[in-house]
């Protein structure tokens, strides 16, 4: 257990702390059960067992040091027992049904309010409700008793949170004896509290709860009011079925007379309570602590309050006020002409009967050189018509006394916007943009100084504030509040009201829709009347305006009800009449429907539009059909009115540099509402203009405002009028004026090269001026990009020359070009050869003839050749190993050149020797695939089964014999064959150019074919040097290319080129 702490603040070295108890100096660290810190005065508690209450009382800790003492405000400590329970007897109540009881709870005493539940034996709750109650003494009160009340087990549990204690009371029986007759009603009577009125006195900042507990039959009904006031529904709430008004953080405003009324079928009875609300010391002036230079005047401003009021006196060190040199006045102590010697800790000490408060005040007296304290350099930003403060905090003694000048200004003194606080801080009120710059604070008699940036920025505007909306009801409502905001400022918070209330798009999802700064909602209904507020917050000031939702009801004098009487139904009821109209000053005269009722109404009241004539006829329909029409009625004409509504799809359309064409939809003539029906067309500049807008009434769209610059924004909007007046507010939009062409090309165009066919084009951003229109985007070339300032160029061609160029474009058309800027790609790896014939000049051997790649993409180096046997062959094929030919087998061949970037793309040719030396080339068709062969292995499965069965049938007529046949043929396909190892080489080096492509030229890439024919076997990588070249080159002609694809291979090599070789051949 510790004790309240003492460490209180100081200046110079620790001191020494002691305590006084009750008046009568105590020392913590003689007492063998308590332990004290070493840094402070703190003192604690070790001894777990025993006897505290010696250790109850009140205390105060003084601290000392070479520059006085210090005192802590008053702390008290209370002991008190474990609360314990007490030996009861049970209780047991027995009541007729209807009657009222109180079931006692009696807690322990404690000075800490026990929490208290009454449950039953298997630690349920016990239900309360309107009739059972339980009061703030624990008790439990029911207000009249029912059968379901008896039971033997109610048991109040009280629980003590910061002893950890829970005391069980003996249970308590009820019984509720029937009532032998009716139960009768009973009028309300106080149970807690008892009588007409009550008294409470309770300290401000406390909680207070009012009981008003009553019995009767049927339960009563609450209600609270303040008798001398209004009941404050802010600073109070109702509880336990409103049988308790709770206080929280009660005030002086609260005390008064408050009065519960309770009321049932047989009467009423009321209750007041008289509260009183009084209030420990608290500060209202605090006293501060400073730093004096010799001969300054000290004064020390000390005042506090409180009910009743407190008593205010002054100590020196802890000791009572006695020196007449020091002047007491009004809770203020005056230090006169103070030495070294006054330097000291003075007490300010307020006491009334609910406690009191104590507070210190550090006087130093010292002389020390001025400095400044406040960084140096600092930069403040304001808002124009805004309030700042700039800090110059000093240190010394005496206080550094500090002017201030500006960058242009000079002297501030004489500026009324700008004042100098006593702390030292420049305020200067209504900012202007003028004030920015760079000012000086400077230590009078000195040259110590420090700079401050000041930034004032633009104001924060609603350019367009919420319209004052007239709109029907059912009809959406869209409120826009645009603003503008300095640019040097984050993005602001837009807050909507409605009335002062805020408004949230999740308050009601269906109500409103926030989408930044315009607020929609889909359909208005009556409770949407209401002033409409929408703030621009940034972090520097706001900017607010309104506008407002008026609901129009629609006039009496648009409607008429029309009345008929039903003809003969012809044994079959009508079911429904169906009302027609007909203009009668439309030219085009033809009957609409306008509305249907059920057969059983005999009326109807139909809505109409001014200024237009009706006439009517009804139609009753049954299950038959549809009726003869009625006699039309006489011409019904509806009075002139201002429109209802404005033209939709109102936008810009302008072409022709320097006009704004403003064109809409046409509105149906049946919208007029009146003579002389036009369009108010309006537009005004979005920068610039001000608020006031240029009009032009016009007929039908669209207009044309001239000589207005190229691309420049307005706001336009137009309206239906007509001689009766105006239509609704109509909402603005933005147009653009005509485009022109781009006067600048894209400076700064460079090129970085990310590998051999692609590289990234970049140029510096466009002045947007000068592209006289709405940007579309650059031109590469050719090439069209986005908006943006740079551009990915792929597919180049590797190892080339480029030229391009960037313009930019808009609506208009094309800009002027760029700089032509030159570029070279790397060098890439090759595509493939262009051929590759396959030569067999004996069923062990292949001869391979190529010629290079179309696309070299750089200085070709080489060639390597891969190769595959047949997917039933496993064993390894090595390059390094004796390479022996099966005439079974066929073989995949893959050639790719290679440069110093690499391998190319290769070229695959597969083929297998036949017994008189020629190739047998495979093609890739469908005769490989899997399913085929399965095919045609069961078509001749299926043909062997036939011709045994023809063998068969014949052999019944006699023998055949062909073992000397087999024993006679051989089939050179079995013959062994020789092995040969191939020769490792490498190819020259020498280089061979490729060509430049033109300009933007698509490069054509190939891909890899699949080897799923091959999935299992494996692959071998033929180096081929200078000697295997020159074995197999310049003896023979070069195949002809546009047959090569399509005819069987012809024995021939290839001719070398540049020194590579074309052609390789396998021996036996």
């Amino acid at each position: 257990m510790a004790f309240s702490p003492c460490q209180l603040a100081y200046y110079g070295k620790l001191g020494v702390f002691r305590w006084v108890k009750d008046g009568v100096e105590f020392d913590p660290s003689k007492d063998p059960e308590l332990s004290v810190s070493r840094d402070s005065g703190t003192f604690s508690l070790t001894a777990k067992d025993g006897p505290i209450h010696q250790y109850q009382g009140r205390y105060n800790c003084y601290a000392s040091n070479d520059l006085g003492t210090a005192v802590s405000n008053e702390a008290r400590i209370v002991t008190e027992n474990t609360p314990t329970l007490q030996k009861e007897k049970k209780v047991s109540k027995k009541v007729e049904e209807g009657e009222s009881v109180v079931l006692p709870c009696n807690p322990p005493n404690s000075t800490v309010a026990p929490v208290i539940h009454w449950m039953d034996k298997k630690l349920r709750h016990i239900q309360q409700n309107d009739r059972v109650i339980q009061g703030r003494d624990g008790n439990l009160y029911f207000s009249h008793v029912t059968e379901a009340d008896s039971r033997d087990d109610y048991t109040c549990n009280t629980q003590f949170p910061s002893a950890r204690i829970i005391v069980l009371k003996e249970p308590i029986k009820l019984t509720v004896v029937p009532s032998n007759s009716v139960v009768r009603n009973r009028r309300p009577q106080m149970m807690r509290p008892t009588g007409s009125h009550s008294s409470y006195l309770v300290l401000s900042g406390q909680n207070l709860e009012l009981e008003c507990i009553v019995q009767g039959l049927p339960s009563p009904k609450i209600q609270w009011i303040r008798k001398d006031g209004v009941l404050s529904e802010s600073r109070t709430s109702k509880d336990s079925y409103d049988r308790v008004l709770r206080f929280k953080n009660i005030s002086e405003s609260d005390s008064g007379e408050y009065q519960c009324t309770a009321t049932n079928l047989q009467g009423m009875i009321t209750h007041t309570y008289s509260i009183t609300v009084e209030a420990a010391p608290y500060w209202i002036k605090k006293p501060k602590s400073q730093l004096y230079a010799p001969g300054d005047t000290v004064k020390l401003d000390c005042k506090a309050d409180g009910i009743p009021s407190p008593d205010v006196t002054w100590s020196i060190n802890g000791n009572l006020l006695t020196d007449p040199k020091r002047s007491l006045k009004h809770g203020v102590l005056t230090l006169k002409n103070v030495e070294l010697s006054d330097t000291a800790v003075y007490q300010c000490k307020a006491v009334n009967k609910h406690g009191s408060i104590l507070i210190n005040a550090y006087v130093y007296v010292i002389e020390l050189p001025p400095q400044i304290l406040t960084e140096d350099g600092l930069m403040y930003s304001v808002a124009e018509g805004q309030t700042t403060e700039m800090a110059c905090e000093t240190f010394g003694s005496p206080q550094p006394n500090v002017t201030w000048e500006g960058e242009t200004w000079g002297a501030l003194v004489a500026n009324p916007r700008m004042s100098q606080l006593p702390d030292g801080s420049l305020q200067i009120s209504n900012a202007s943009l003028n004030d920015s710059g760079q000012y000086t604070c400077t230590v009078s008699n000195s040259k110590i100084t420090i700079t401050a940036e000041l930034d004032v920025l633009n104001k924060t505007v609603i350019v367009k504030p919420p319209l004052a909306l007239r709109i029907q009801r059912g009809k959406p409502a869209t409120l826009t509040c645009e603003y503008q905001v300095d640019s040097r400022q984050y993005t602001p918070q837009v807050q909507w009201r409605k009335n002062g209330q805020k408004l949230t798009e999740s308050s009601d999802s269906d109500k409103y829709m926030i989408d930044e700064s315009t607020l929609i909602i889909p359909e208005v209904k009556e409770e949407d009347e209401g002033i409409y507020t929408c703030e621009v917050i940034t972090t520097l000031d706001m900017a607010e305006a309104s506008g407002s939702i008026t609901i129009m009801t629609e006039p009496k004098d648009r409607s008429v009800t029309l009345s008929w009487t039903p003809g003969d139904h012809h044994n079959s009821p009508v079911l429904e009449y169906l009302i027609e109209f007909e203009e009668t000053e439309y030219e085009r005269k033809e009957w609409e429907e306008l509305s249907r009722v059920p057969g059983t109404n005999q009326r109807a009241t139909l809505s109409l539009k001014p200024f237009l004539s009706y006439r009517f006829r009804v139609i009753a329909i049954n299950d038959i059909g549809k009726s003869d029409p009625s006699m039309y009625t006489d011409v019904f004409s509806t009075p002139a009115a201002p429109p209802d509504s404005n033209p939709e799809g109102v936008r810009s359309d302008s072409i022709d540099p320097g006009n704004l064409v403003i064109t809409w939809k046409e509105m149906d003539r049946h919208s007029f509402n009146g003579p002389g029906f036009r369009y108010k067309v309006m537009w005004r500049k979005v920068l610039g203009s001000g608020p006031s807008w240029h009009t032009k009434f016009m007929t039908s769209p669209p207009f044309t405002v001239t000589d207005v610059g190229n691309f420049s924004a307005f706001d336009i909007k137009v309206q239906a009028v007509n001689e009766m007046g105006e239509g609704p507010e109509p909402k603005s939009t933005i147009g653009y004026s005509g485009e022109d062409y781009p006067i600048e090309a894209p400076m700064d165009v460079g090129v970085a090269l990310i590998n051999s066919t692609t590289v990234v084009v970049k140029w510096a951003p466009i002045n947007r001026e000068t592209v006289r229109g709405r940007l579309q985007g650059y031109k590469v070339i050719y090439c069209t990009v986005l908006s943006s300032e740079r551009k990915v160029l792929g597919d180049l061609q590797p190892y080339s020359h480029y030229g391009l160029s960037v313009s930019v474009f808009n609506n208009k058309g094309e800009g002027p070009q760029s700089d032509p800027l030159t570029f070279h790609t790397p060098e890439g790896v090759p595509g493939p050869p262009s051929s590759l014939l396959l030569d067999s000049p004996s069923e062990t051997e292949m001869t391979l003839h190529w010629t290079p790649p179309t696309q070299p993409n750089g200085v070709l180096k080489g060639y390597t050749l891969k190769y595959q046997q047949g997917a039933l062959t496993n064993s390894l094929i090595d390059s390094h190993q004796d390479l022996k030919l099966d005439p079974h087998s066929r073989y995949r061949f893959y050639l790719r050149g290679y440069t110093a970037k690499g391998e190319g793309l290769p070229i695959i040719r597969e083929g297998a020797t036949t017994l008189d030396g020629e190739v047998m080339e495979i093609s890739q068709g469908f005769v490989t695939e899997s399913w085929f062969i399965g095919l045609i292995s069961a078509l001749v499965l299926l043909l062997l089964v036939l011709l045994i069965l023809c063998f068969i049938k014949r052999s019944k007529g006699g023998k055949y014999s062909v073992k000397e046949k087999e024993e006679g043929q051989i089939d050179s396909e079995v013959r062994p064959m020789n092995n040969e190892a191939f020769g490792e080489y490498s190819d020259n080096e020498e280089k061979q150019t490729a060509s430049q492509p033109s300009l933007c030229e698509d490069s054509k890439l190939c891909t890899d074919d699949t080897l799923d024919d091959y999935a299992n076997s494996m692959q071998t990588e033929v180096i081929m040097d200078e000697s295997l070249a020159s074995q197999s080159s310049g003896v023979r002609d070069v195949p002809d290319p546009g047959t090569q694809e399509s005819s069987p291979l012809n024995p021939a090599t290839a001719i070398s080129h540049n020194g590579l070789p074309n052609s390789v051949a396998f021996l036996d």
